[in-house]
């Protein structure tokens, strides 16, 4: 899976830490970013899972701690059909790249705050999703019941996402 895992270096001092969240380089062939968020959520929501079929996100948890599933979608992959659970924690920099096509989503394992930056600036026509519970992406989640937006909660299975919607 062409998602990767950035360790972070965090230098502190008597004042506190300085971190270095984001370096073109780091992820070779990356576009740069073009829009910066945050997503604030309470233990216990779980959010997606998400993919782009043209838009990038690079990831960082600045608070609390979050168990994060990815699925490679694109049927091009090598790794197609791969998918991993991966904690991230604010007490562990590390950035996550996640490249279009990879289904992504997170489960707050307590409160956290996300910051991530996209590679294209939002408007609605590249943001889809599947449903996070679906057995085809063999992804084991520590709850049953999570706290899901309304949109979380009408995604469709995996095999339900029309072709036209599916990445290459």
């Amino acid at each position: 899976m062409d998602a990767c895992l950035v360790e972070l270096q965090s230098h502190e001092d008597v004042r506190g830490a300085f971190i270095e969240v984001w370096r073109q380089a780091w992820i070779g062939g990356s576009k740069p970013p073009q829009q910066a968020n945050i997503s604030i959520s309470k233990s216990g929501v779980l959010r997606g899972l998400h993919y782009h079929l043209h838009q990038s996100d690079y990831w960082v948890l600045v608070k609390g701690r979050a168990l994060v599933g990815l699925y490679d979608f694109r049927k091009s992959s090598v790794t197609s059909g791969d998918s991993q659970l991966i904690e991230l924690s604010a007490d562990k920099p590390q950035g996550l790249y996640i490249p279009p096509g990879i289904l992504h989503g997170y489960y707050a394992l307590e409160d956290c705050i996300l910051l991530y930056l996209v590679d294209r600036v939002y408007d609605g026509t590249d943001e889809h999703g599947v449903a996070w519970n679906d057995p085809d992406l063999g992804l084991t989640w520590p709850v049953t019941e999570p706290v899901l937006s309304p949109r979380d909660r009408e995604n469709p299975k995996l095999a339900e996402v029309p072709a036209d919607k599916r990445p290459a």
